[in-house]
C-alpha cells in the first residue's frame, strides 16, 4: 500500500465520513459529555471509559481525582475563600506561591503577577512591555514578534500573538504592531537537503531581516513557546533557540518564554527553558501549575523588565492593572500543592521515562503508509498523517484525515486531538507503562482501520 488514493474519490470518502453532503458539513459530532475521571481515565455519561491522551487541554498533570488537591482547595475555601491583591493587600497562599515560583524559576526572576489564564498572562505581559517602553522614553518601541503556528491565547491581544489563521479569521486579528516570523518545523518547512542546523540558521536570518526591515528601535519583545503546542507539537531543530536568542540579544529585544504547556515537567525537565537552554526575561505559566483543577496563571519577570515599570508606577502613583480573581487564594493553594506533589513524586523524571517509552513506540509506527513524521520531547508528542509520504500531503481538505483518525481513536477509547493532520499526545504526567502501551496499541489499530477506509475504500462509491 504505497500509492496515494485517487484524490476525488478519497475526498468523497473523507467528506462522507465527516458528515459532508453536497459540499456542506452537517453537525454530526458530539458533544461527548464527560461525567467523571480517575487517574488518566475519564468516563462519559454512557459509562464508556477513555484514556485522556491530552490531559484535558495539555494540563491535568496529576490526572483526575487527586485527593490532595481537593483537600487543599477545601481547606483554603473554609479558611479564606477569597481575597484580592489590590491596594497593598495580599494573603498567605499567593505570597507563598510567588516566592516558590520565583525561587524555582529556571533563570533569575524578580516578581510574580497572577492572572487567571495563559491568555490573560500574555495580555498582561504585552501591556507591561508597552508600559516599560514608555517609561524608558522609547514610545516607538512597541512591536512584538511571535511566530507562525504559535499559540499564546485567544483574547484580542494574545490572540494576535497566536499564529494560527483560524484564530484570526473573521475576528479582525491580528492587531497592529504584532509581527510573525517563521515556524521552526524542519520536516514541513525545510528546503530539500537542508539540515536542522542550516534550517535554524536560515530562520534566525529571517528573524534578523524582519527586525531590520521594521527598525530594531521599534521592536520591544519576542514571544515563543519552547515547544509549540497547539500549532502541532513543533519541536525546535538543533541550534534553533541558541541562534534565535543571539539575534534578540544583538538588538536588545526582550524575550518571553511561554511555558503554559511546557512548564512543570512536560518536556522532561521542570521547565522547557531548561530543556532548550533558554534565558528569557519573562515567563508565563498556567495549565499544569494547578493541574487545571482551578484556573490560575502567572507572569514572571526579571529586574531588567520590572525596574523601569516600577519607576514609572511610582511617578504616576499607581500601576493601573489587575484582575479581581488574580492571585485568588483557593487556586493558589491548589497550585502550591500541585508543585509539592510533582516534586515529591519525581513526576518530572517519571514524565521523561514515560515519554521515552511513548516516543519509542510511536516511532515503530513510522513505516506505516499513513505516518509522515513522529516528533516529540519528554511527554508530549505528535504523529503527522499523510497519504503520500513523498509529497508529505494528505487528503485534499486539510485536517480531514486527522479528523477521521482522531474519531477512530475516540471510538477505541483514546481521547487525543488533531491539529490539522497532526495527532497530538500529551497525557497526564502520572501515566503508567501499561497505559502508554494501551495508547500505542490503539494507535496501531486505528492506523490500520483508517488505512483500509482511505486506501481500500477509495475505489468504492459513497452514497
Amino acid at each position: 500500500m504505497t500509492t496515494k488514493p485517487n484524490s476525488i474519490e478519497a475526498r468523497d470518502i473523507a467528506y462522507h465520513l465527516h458528515g459532508y453532503t453536497n459540499g456542506r458539513k452537517h453537525q454530526q459530532v458530539g458533544p461527548l459529555v464527560i461525567e467523571s475521571g480517575e487517574g488518566v481515565y475519564v468516563t462519559d455519561v454512557h459509562g464508556k471509559r477513555y484514556i485522556e491522551g491530552m490531559a484535558g487541554l495539555w494540563s491535568v498533570a496529576l490526572g483526575f481525582g487527586e485527593k490532595r488537591l481537593v483537600d487543599a482547595a477545601t481547606r483554603q475555601m473554609a479558611k479564606l475563600p477569597f481575597y484580592h491583591t489590590f491596594t497593598h493587600k495580599s494573603h498567605g497562599p499567593v505570597v507563598e506561591l510567588a516566592e516558590k515560583l520565583v525561587t524555582m524559576a529556571p533563570v533569575p526572576m524578580s516578581k510574580a503577577f497572577f492572572t487567571n489564564s495563559g491568555s490573560e498572562a500574555n495580555d498582561t505581559a504585552m501591556k507591561l512591555i508597552w508600559y516599560r517602553s514608555n517609561a524608558l522614553g522609547q514610545p516607538e518601541r512597541k512591536k512584538i514578534i511571535s511566530r507562525k503556528r504559535a499559540y499564546h491565547g485567544v483574547t484580542i491581544a494574545s490572540g494576535s500573538l497566536t499564529g494560527l489563521p483560524n484564530n484570526h479569521r473573521s475576528f479582525d486579528l491580528p492587531i497592529q504592531g504584532i509581527l510573525h516570523t517563521a515556524s521552526p518545523h524542519h520536516w514541513r518547512d525545510a528546503q530539500p537537503g537542508e539540515s536542522e542546523e542550516a534550517f535554524a540558521t536560515r530562520l534566525a536570518g529571517e528573524l534578523e531581516a524582519l527586525i531590520l526591515a521594521e527598525g530594531p528601535e521599534t521592536i520591544a519583545a519576542f514571544f515563543g513557546e519552547p515547544v509549540m503546542g497547539a500549532g502541532g507539537v513543533v519541536v525546535p531543530p538543533r541550534t534553533y533557540w541558541a541562534k534565535i536568542q543571539a539575534v534578540l540579544k544583538k538588538y536588545d529585544i526582550l524575550f518571553l518564554a511561554d511555558e503554559v504547556i511546557c512548564g512543570f515537567g512536560r518536556t522532561g525537565n521542570m521547565f522547557g527553558c531548561q530543556t532548550y537552554d533558554l534565558k528569557p526575561d519573562m515567563i508565563v505559566l498556567s495549565k499544569q501549575l494547578s493541574s487545571s483543577y482551578l484556573p490560575i496563571s502567572a507572569f514572571l519577570a526579571n529586574d531588567r523588565v520590572l525596574d523601569p515599570i516600577l519607576d514609572e508606577s511610582e511617578r504616576i502613583g499607581t500601576l493601573g492593572h489587575g484582575f479581581t480573581a488574580g492571585g485568588h487564594p483557593v487556586p493558589a493553594a491548589v497550585a502550591l500543592e500541585t508543585i509539592k506533589i510533582i516534586e515529591e513524586r519525581n513526576l518530572v523524571g517519571h514524565a521523561a521515562e514515560m515519554g521515552e517509552l511513548l516516543l519509542e513506540g510511536l516511532r515503530k509506527l513510522e513505516g506505516h503508509p499513513l505516518v509522515g513524521e513522529v516528533r516529540g520531547v519528554g511527554l508530549i508528542a505528535a504523529m503527522e498523517l499523510v497519504t503520500d509520504k513523498a509529497t508529505k500531503s494528505a487528503l485534499e481538505a486539510p485536517g480531514v484525515l486527522g479528523g477521521i483518525f482522531n474519531a477512530e481513536l475516540q471510538e477505541q477509547g483514546i481521547i487525543c486531538r488533531n491539529m490539522g493532520d497532526a495527532i497530538a499526545l500529551c497525557p497526564p504526567l502520572v501515566i503508567q507503562p501499561n497505559e502508554v502501551r494501551s495508547i500505542l496499541d490503539k494507535f496501531a489499530s486505528a492506523l490500520d482501520t483508517v488505512s483500509r477506509k482511505i486506501f481500500d475504500g477509495a475505489t468504492e462509491k459513497v452514497a
